[in-house]
């Protein structure tokens, strides 16, 4: 349970010239639900997975000069073999093999790794708009 002195994780936001297409992305992938967002002067879409996790996706504002994405920067980075050291979320699934089946099956290119202990299997790949993101079957313990 949170505390208000504790700090938490209270969400992560994305920017997208598509936000129902990330969204969609989201929910297929991951099992995100869309939940109820405020009005802003923009077009969002905010998104839950279980009780604590909150994507946060927004209209990329047309005037901006930062890079839209990974993929839009100078040096764009495409190889999921970079993610383990760059930019990434990681989400724990307990479907790990089936949800990297059906990765590997929608033509998604997947860079696998397994640590040391034998035990966590890790699985980086990209969205849509080129954020990084990893899958793991080993949910941290507290």
């Amino acid at each position: 349970m949170a505390s208000e002195n504790v700090a938490c994780l209270n969400h992560i936001a994305r920017e997208s010239t598509d936000i129902k297409r990330l969204a969609q992305f989201y929910k297929e992938t991951f099992g995100f639900e869309q939940v109820e967002s405020p009005t802003f002067d923009c077009e969002v879409i905010w998104l839950k997975l279980g009780s604590s996790l909150f994507l946060h996706l927004i209209e990329r504002n047309p005037d901006s000069t930062l890079p839209e994405s990974p993929w839009s920067a100078t040096s764009a980075v495409e190889d999921p073999r970079n993610l383990p050291r760059g930019h990434h979320i990681c989400i724990y699934v307990p479907n790990f093999d089936s949800l990297l089946k059906n990765l590997k099956e929608k033509g998604i290119n997947v860079y696998e790794k397994t640590l040391p202990d034998g035990k966590t299997k890790q699985a980086f790949f990209f969205d849509p708009d080129g954020n990084g993101l990893e899958i793991c079957n080993q949910c941290p313990e507290l």
